[in-house]
């Protein structure tokens, strides 16, 4: 199986698609940092510096390092997009919104649904933002169950169907339709909360 090799600390930064050449840039550099990657994408996105390095272990006179937490995109200075949703009860009035960094530009705020719910909203957020970002922008949400919806293409929403909230399930159905006929390449990825704060989208209102 082909690999892709990424230097962040070495003779040489870069990515290599094959073993010598990476070799040349680490073997006996010290304290050198690289890994490898199945994919030409997941190696870009190791390179440009969404994630980081620990020692794993010594081989060769080499000092190995593996991939194991994100970076936060805000101090790697990237471009991308996150969204958040926020609703009043469970259900209730939501609203969702989505912001691009790092300048946190407002790109869409939705209107006001009644009866609604936050996980359907991080669901409509995410695939809005799917629909209207550029290819070289990530999109993050602090919403676990949000990403497997959009994975799994459809929602799982128990949400009881009123005539206040018909328009979002009109809203979900369209949704799960973009999804079903776009490929959404992989571009969601986890923002970590922990680790980072609230995700910059967030309403503020907890």
């Amino acid at each position: 199986m082909k690999k892709y090799y990424v230097v962040l600390k070495g003779r040489k930064k870069g990515i290599y698609d094959n073993w010598d050449n990476c070799k040349e840039q680490i073997n006996n550099f010290p304290n050198a940092l690289f890994k490898s990657f199945e994919t030409l994408e997941s190696a870009k996105i190791a390179f440009h510096g969404r994630y980081n390095f620990i020692d794993d272990d010594n081989r060769s006179n080499v000092t190995h390092k593996v991939l194991v937490q994100p970076l936060n995109p805000l101090l790697e200075g990237l471009n991308f997009l996150c969204v958040d949703a926020a609703c009043s009860h469970n259900p209730g009035i939501m609203e969702y919104r989505i912001l691009s960094l790092p300048l946190k530009i407002v790109q869409f705020h939705s209107p006001k649904y009644e009866d609604g719910t936050n996980n359907i909203g991080e669901f409509l957020a995410l695939v809005h933002a799917l629909a209207i970002h550029s290819k070289e922008e990530l999109i993050y949400t602090d919403s676990i169950t949000a990403i497997s919806w959009i994975k799994n293409k459809k929602s799982n929403s128990t949400l009881t169907k009123t005539y206040k909230n018909k328009i979002l399930f009109e809203l979900v159905s369209r949704a799960e339709e973009w999804l079903i006929n776009n490929n959404t390449n992989k571009k969601i990825l986890k923002w970590q909360t922990k680790l980072w704060g609230e995700i910059p989208a967030d309403f503020n209102r907890k």
